[in-house]
């Protein structure tokens, strides 16, 4: 069942992608491209987005800070004097490992303020102007995570964001979606990008940024309001999470070896 309007051409659609300059956002900005859209690729590093610019003619390379909400005031006053965006994919995220033993209160906020936080400034000011543009045309992404399942070793910083965000996502599509704006959440498993580098411990079915932005893609086409992959290890989450919790923690501690 649809829960979205499907998304299947891309053709004259401008979609803004927030965290574009590495990993999923990076390629899902490259394959939209290639199907036709107009992509507004941002990021903190100018350097890497005009590289995507110049690689990607058509593409904009627009630089923004989540975190200062003059930058994204900035960054969308660029878009509205651009014509506006169809579409916003709020792919920012921060990760570093983390436990209990050795809590770090600055590295909490950081994640707090990128991987949430951010993801508010751009909203406050970005959804009055989606719900502007015609019916069922306009749409909100937000990636979140298969740790936003479950709590889990190393994902003490990271986990709880991505926790708010799925709880985010849910509520803006009850609220969205009968105005006629799409909302979609996209959690992911282990992709093999530069957030991801920093893991020790084992990462089950890792896929490619590439094998990523497909499966995103595809969520779109399909009108999939949560778009999870790879779905052999974001299933066996999503049952983790409905298990007892004496079970959960067992298999967590079982699997993980933390």
């Amino acid at each position: 069942m649809s829960l979205n309007p499907r998304i299947t051409n891309w053709q004259g659609k401008t979609v803004w992608i927030i965290g574009a300059s590495t990993g999923i956002g990076h390629a899902t900005a490259a394959l939209l491209h290639a199907r036709g859209a107009r992509v507004i690729a941002s990021a903190r590093d100018a350097r890497a987005l005009e590289g995507f610019a110049s690689q990607h003619p058509g593409a904009i390379g627009l630089p923004m800070d989540v975190t200062d909400t003059g930058s994204v005031k900035l960054a969308i006053d660029r878009i509205d004097a651009l014509g506006g965006t169809d579409g916003v994919v709020y792919c920012a995220g921060h990760y570093r490992p983390m436990r209990a033993d050795a809590m770090d209160a600055a590295e909490l906020m950081r994640h707090l303020q990128v991987n949430y936080i951010g993801a508010l400034n751009v909203l406050v000011p970005m959804l009055p102007r989606l719900l502007q543009r015609p019916r069922d045309s306009a749409f909100v992404s937000l990636v979140g995570s298969v740790a936003g399942y479950v709590g889990l070793p190393n994902s003490l910083a990271y986990g709880p964001t991505k926790a708010a965000l799925i709880h985010l996502a849910q509520t803006l599509f009850l609220d969205l979606r009968p105005k006629g704006v799409g909302v979609s959440l996209i959690n992911p498993g282990f992709v093999d990008t530069p957030l991801t580098a920093p893991n020790q411990h084992a990462m089950p079915a890792k896929i490619s940024a590439e094998e990523a932005a497909a499966a995103i893609v595809q969520g779109w086409a399909r009108g999939q309001f949560e778009i999870h992959f790879p779905r052999r290890f974001s299933l066996a989450m999503k049952l983790l999470a409905l298990l007892p919790a004496s079970w959960c923690f067992y298999l967590v501690h079982k699997v993980t070896g933390l």
